[in-house]
């Protein structure tokens, strides 16, 4: 069952940009996960030399974190008036 809002969803409602941002960050994971894990299977799989995927990943990772940093302790979720 998809989720139901009582109101009418705007950006101006605080706990909406809040709900938002953290569905946001999820899609974010999720994608993530899909093209990281792909990208070591295959590493491993077809035995490639690909120095720069340590760093693609771990540099991935770290804006994740900061996007998470964001969310959770930056963003001002005060009603807009």
């Amino acid at each position: 069952m998809p989720p139901r809002w009582s109101r009418i969803p705007t950006r101006a409602d605080a706990d909406y940009r809040k709900l938002d941002d953290r569905m946001n960050f999820a899609v974010h994971v999720a994608i993530f996960a899909a093209i990281n894990s792909g990208m070591w299977f295959f590493h491993n799989f077809l035995h490639t030399d690909w120095e720069w995927l340590s760093w693609f990943s771990l540099g991935w990772f770290g804006i994740l974190v900061m996007h998470l940093i964001y969310i959770s302790a930056i963003a001002d979720y005060s009603d807009a008036a």
